[in-house]
C-alpha cells in the first residue's frame, strides 16, 4: 500500500494516523518531495474518475490564474495535476485493488480494517 500525499495536509494526517493505530503497513509518498508523474496519475485514473481526483474546492484551484480551467478535460485535469500537485484531491491510497481517494474513517475501516 502507498499512500500520495502531501506531509503537511491535514487529511493526509488523519489518513497516517488511522493506518498506523490499526497497524496496517504503507509506503508513505509525499508528491512535492518525491515527485510525481504522468503515468502515476493515470494509473490512479484506472480506478478514480479525474472529475474525482482534481480538488476543485481549494486555495490552488481558485487561484489558479489559468484560461484552461475552461476547457477541463482529463488530459488538461492531468496536465494541471502535474503543474500544481496540491491539485489532487488527497490521500490517494493504493492497493492490489487498485485506488481510492480522501479519507472517511468508515471508509478505510470497511476497505482496510482487520
Amino acid at each position: 500500500m502507498i499512500v500520495y500525499g502531501i506531509k503537511n495536509c491535514d487529511t493526509v494526517k488523519k489518513a497516517r494516523r488511522w493506518l498506523e493505530a490499526n497497524n496496517i503497513d504503507f509506503q508513505f509518498h509525499d508528491f512535492r518531495q518525491d515527485g510525481l508523474d504522468k503515468a502515476t496519475i493515470e494509473s490512479w485514473l484506472e480506478s478514480v474518475d479525474w472529475e474525482i481526483l482534481l480538488n476543485k474546492r481549494g486555495t490552488t484551484w481558485r487561484n489558479l490564474d489559468d484560461p484552461r480551467k475552461e476547457q477541463l478535460d482529463v488530459a488538461v485535469a492531468v496536465e494541471l495535476m502535474l503543474e500544481n500537485p496540491s491539485l489532487i484531491k488527497r490521500p490517494v491510497v493504493t492497493t492490489e485493488q487498485g485506488c481510492s481517494v480522501g479519507f472517511k474513517e468508515a471508509d478505510f475501516a470497511d476497505k482496510f480494517g482487520n
